[in-house]
């Protein structure tokens, strides 16, 4: 068995906890669909840390908040797609994120020769590749059941992973529910080519995290994940522009592009940090796990997305897998 270290990487909107092979992490930084040192900024974080009661209840509700602000940012993403189309959206949003994130954490050359550009380039697919399809996914399936086969990325790598049998049997959990899942996506199912996409979302999501140890570990802080999201706008800008057009430049289009862009990242974002300091390791793992949950709620108020009975106690159980799993992955701890 190929020994591993537990690792907590947050993602632009998402944050979880991993066992991840041991040669690709050194402490590495924390990443958010970003990133900085966790374990610096939060002393003693881990399974064993004891939050004061009244920082208990105010950090569960900023990891809550985190997730329905991520989530209401991805439905209101759709009201991009009539007028610029899902790659237009992915286009603009990581426009302003580079933006936004080059100008706090203003890299230099240096920092890209330190990470390797590389290593920095694979970065930047992986964050582009989880963008576009699933911004390309919640174009033709709901919400929560896209983010729901999505999460099938991070859950993949906390269960491959680890060393633990329980751990099998969460993943027997997780793939029960994408089998009764796939009823309510169509006549093609799992097959069907929103489900597909939402799966490669998922596949680039866990190729995110993993490759987000690699830079982490050489270059902390948020400076790689700036260089990264940057490239990533650059390769999103032909197909964005294409399919865009001169509606990329409309205001109202552009004032959405920037309420997603905060939405999905910037609120998010801070809530964790601060939810991160106060929060044990295993709590903060199972309350992200609630995201396919919340996608559904939300896709159903925001986006009158019903959900069946037999949708419902699918994604029930993804949420449960999820849980356990990162509930069940917690020996040494380490960082989002």
């Amino acid at each position: 068995m190929i020994a591993t270290k537990h690792v907590r990487i947050s993602t632009p909107g998402r944050v979880c906890e991993y066992n991840t092979p041991e040669a690709t992490v050194d402490e590495l930084a924390a990443i958010r669909r970003g990133q900085e040192s966790v374990a610096n900024s939060r002393p003693g974080a881990g399974a064993g840390v004891r939050a004061r009661p009244e920082h208990t209840g105010r950090a569960v509700a900023m990891v809550l908040g985190a997730i329905v602000s991520v989530q209401c940012g991805s439905a209101l993403a759709t009201d991009l797609f009539d007028q610029v189309g899902p790659e237009g959206a992915v286009f603009l949003r990581t426009a302003f994120a580079a933006a936004v994130l080059l100008a706090l954490s203003r890299p230099g050359i240096q920092l890209v020769r330190e990470a390797g550009f590389r290593e920095v380039f694979l970065f930047a697919l992986t964050f582009l590749g989880m963008n576009t399809c699933f911004y390309a996914a919640i174009d033709r399936i709901p919400l929560g059941a896209a983010v729901t086969l999505e999460f099938v990325g991070p859950l993949g790598v906390a269960i491959l992973g680890s060393r633990r049998r329980i751990d099998l049997v969460w993943a027997f959990v997780a793939a029960a529910g994408i089998a009764l899942l796939s009823d309510g996506l169509g006549p093609g199912g799992l097959f069907s080519l929103g489900a597909v996409l939402a799966l490669l979302a998922g596949v680039s999501w866990g190729a995110y995290i993993l490759q987000s140890a690699r830079v982490g570990a050489a270059v902390p802080g948020r400076g790689a994940l700036a260089v990264a999201v940057a490239i990533s706008a650059l390769l999103a800008a032909p197909l964005g522009i294409a399919e865009g057009g001169s509606e990329l430049l409309a205001p109202a289009v552009l004032a959405i592009a920037l309420v997603v862009g905060i939405l999905s990242a910037v609120i998010p974002y801070s809530l964790e940090i601060e939810a991160l300091r106060r929060l044990p390791s295993a709590v903060f793992g199972v309350l992200m796990s609630l995201e396919p949950a919340v996608a559904a709620l939300v896709g159903l108020i925001a986006l009158s997305q019903g959900l069946d009975p037999i949708e419902i106690a699918a994604i029930a159980l993804v949420v449960l897998a999820s849980a356990g799993a990162l509930r069940t992955s917690s020996p040494p701890p380490r960082d989002s």
